[in-house]
């Protein structure tokens, strides 16, 4: 007999399959609309956004009983403050009991005064989010049935689970439903002064300081909704088109480029050999915490000495031993801080002692692990992190940035390039489709041309120019202004200035060109800037260009060699705002080739021997490209750091938690 797989899409009211909480997103966005919910008993959960309390009028005492609310008749689940007004009757008939009718009123009144009395009742409004949407659910609270203090349940950040009816709006506004709470199951109180959140609309860079409570802030909330709607639309695409998806190691002892700053990888941190010297001065051997515990006893002893009125002499002594364990302890402080990160040295270090017995390193690149499924299954992909330890300060760079990367067997670089624009169209109309309430937010909050700018990236053409064609173009850009400068001098007469204008004008017409000057001089055979590709994809084109067939010297050893034996079959998609979003390239299936491309590189053959052997047996032509994730992200979101999409941001000198 077949199991029946749990039917998750039968009712927009169901609760979460494994929960009997409602999700916000299910009440506020259902497909058949609120009102199909209104009069439905459900359990939501989330956190308070923002909240007000309206006080009521308060509640006459109930009239005096002999015997109210018997214990053998009390509620099992009941509160303090149920319990005190249960017990008002009893404590008024003792007073009548003991003050009597002839007793003074001012006996009866200071016999009141000790009966407790319950909190005037209050109605709380509180907007809770879940983080499944973007939008707020009001939950009404009435104190007297639902007993909750204001200090517990109206500060902002507040975790509260509750049950109740989801009702239309007493009053007319924007919101068209709310939950009157019947019973309060679970309230998660905030330490207000010391709550990052509870000042409004901190700038996303003080942020950064607080990366675990900072996605209950409505931006980091919508962006990582984006984020996560991406990498399933990442799969969706790959998996729609027959890819399979392999999982790649973050440590290798490759170095997968040739030339990139790699984080090593060791167990071997503060190991040094017999030959290290170890005395570098009187503290050494002598740890920070027994010196401390020493200053604690020694103080103590002092304290002592003072109060039995002991011998003067004695207590100069004990003054002076104590002011030197504490020099002793600055001096170890100062040691410690000034001792750097990593005491690994790698001459005074045998690496054969070392956890994996050689040199080791957290992965840049995949693509050459990669290859090696490509090249006995086909099509294939994968997602991860990848590391650089490259301490440039950069709003487009992080040391750890997760990374799409594909290899497809039996294709060539126009394949590679043709993927990887309709890969990027994809994810782009993937998210129109799919965010539209986050994505307004974001175009009122971040950027108001970001859902255009989408838009017009999936509708568009992406140009192609070689990287000659691209050094073309700056040049003339930096032509055309040392052009100017040369027929424009300061003291030049009102005449040949108006002739020098025309020229200038003739030139710009003839070579297409602005008033653009580059900082870094360009000629061929040098990388193109961050600078270069902005002003190709934002100025000149103004949409995304493909620029291919790179100087060999500016690209990883394993690209193939281009009959002309100058360039290589790479290429860099170059997006507006972003810059380079997806690198890519034909690999060399040639082995003598990519024999001889490994030693250009100095390169130690013994790290690439497997990947050799790919070329040994039953080699193909491949080609495949990787993709920067978080600059993804970075573009659909319209925000400008990256650190400010990527969950918990790790760059030089920070990586707090």
């Amino acid at each position: 007999m077949e199991s029946q797989e749990p039917n998750v899409t039968s009712s927009t009211s169901m609760p979460l399959m494994y929960s009997n909480r409602m999700m916000l997103k299910t009440i506020l966005e259902s497909s058949d609309g609120e009102m199909g919910l209104i009069g439905k008993t459900v359990v939501v959960g989330g956190w308070v956004k923002s909240s007000k309390e309206v006080k009521k009028d308060p509640v006459p005492s109930p009239p005096a009983a002999a015997d109210a609310f018997p214990v053998s008749q009390r509620p099992k689940d009941v509160t303090c403050v149920e319990i005190l007004q249960s017990r008002i009757p009893f404590f008024r008939t003792i007073i009548r009991v003991l003050g009597g009718s002839a007793s003074s009123p001012a006996v009866r009144e200071k016999l009141e005064s000790l009966i407790p009395k319950p909190p005037p009742p209050s109605t709380f409004f509180l907007q809770i989010n879940d983080g499944s949407c973007l939008s707020s659910l009001q939950v009404v609270i009435d104190s007297a049935k639902a007993p909750v203090s204001a200090g517990q349940i109206l500060p902002t950040g507040t975790c509260i689970l509750a049950e109740g009816v989801l009702e239309k709006p007493s009053a007319h506004g924007k919101r068209t439903i709310e939950l009157k709470v019947e019973k309060v199951l679970h309230v998660g109180t905030v330490e207000q002064d010391k709550y990052p959140l509870s000042r409004k609309r901190l700038p996303l860079d003080s942020l950064r300081d607080y990366a675990h409570i900072r996605p209950r802030t409505t931006t980091v909330a919508s962006v990582t909704r984006i984020r996560s709607t991406l990498d399933f639309a990442t799969h969706t695409f790959f998996q729609n088109h027959g890819f399979l998806l392999v999982q790649l190691p973050i440590i290798t002892t490759t170095d997968s480029e040739g030339f990139s700053e790699k984080f090593l990888v060791t167990t071997l941190l503060g190991k040094t050999s017999k030959e290290e010297p170890v005395g570098v001065s009187d503290a050494d051997g002598v740890s920070l915490e027994t010196v401390k515990a020493s200053i604690k006893d020694k103080s103590s002893l002092f304290e002592q000495l003072k109060r039995s009125d002991s011998d003067k002499e004695l207590l100069a002594a004990a003054l002076q031993d104590l002011r030197k364990t504490n020099e002793l302890a600055r001096q170890i402080e100062a040691r410690e801080k000034s001792k750097p990160v990593t005491a690994v040295k790698h001459d005074l270090v045998n690496l054969n002692e070392d956890f994996f017995g050689r040199p080791s390193y957290l992965t840049v690149s995949g693509r050459l692990h990669l290859e090696s499924y490509a090249c006995s299954l086909g099509n294939v992909y994968s997602f991860g992190p990848r590391f650089r330890a490259d301490k440039t300060v950069s709003a487009k760079h992080a040391a750890e940035m997760w990374t799409v990367e594909v290899e497809m067997a039996f294709s060539q670089l126009e394949d590679a390039m043709k993927y990887a624009e309709n890969y990027l169209k994809f994810l782009c109309s993937w998210i129109l489709d799919n965010c539209s309430e986050d994505m307004k937010f974001l175009s009122k909050r971040v950027d108001k041309t970001v859902t255009h700018h989408l838009e017009y990236l999936t509708l568009c053409s992406y140009d192609k120019i070689s990287y000659r064609e691209a050094v073309e173009i700056l040049r003339k850009v930096n032509l055309y202004n040392m052009y100017f400068l040369y027929l424009c001098p300061a003291n030049i007469s009102t005449i040949s200035l108006a002739t020098s204008v025309r020229k200038s004008f003739d030139f710009i017409l003839q070579h297409q060109v602005t008033d653009k000057a580059f900082e870094t001089q360009l000629r061929w055979g040098v990388p193109l800037t961050a600078e270069h590709l902005s002003y190709l994809a934002d100025d000149h084109y103004k949409k995304p260009v493909i620029i291919y067939d790179y100087p060999k010297a500016v690209k990883p050893f394993y690209v193939r060699l281009n009959d002309d034996e100058k360039t290589v079959a790479a290429f860099e998609m170059v997006v507006p705002k972003i810059g380079t979003l997806i690198t890519g390239s034909q690999n060399e299936e040639r082995f003598d080739m990519l024999n001889t491309r490994i030693k250009e590189f100095d390169l130690s053959r013994d790290q690439y021997e497997w990947y050799l052997d790919l070329r040994r047996h039953g080699t193909v032509q491949h080609s495949g490209f990787s993709l920067q994730f978080d600059l993804m992200v970075l573009l659909t979101t319209g925000l400008t750091d990256v650190r400010d999409v990527i969950p918990f941001p790790r760059s030089h000198g920070k990586a707090n938690n």
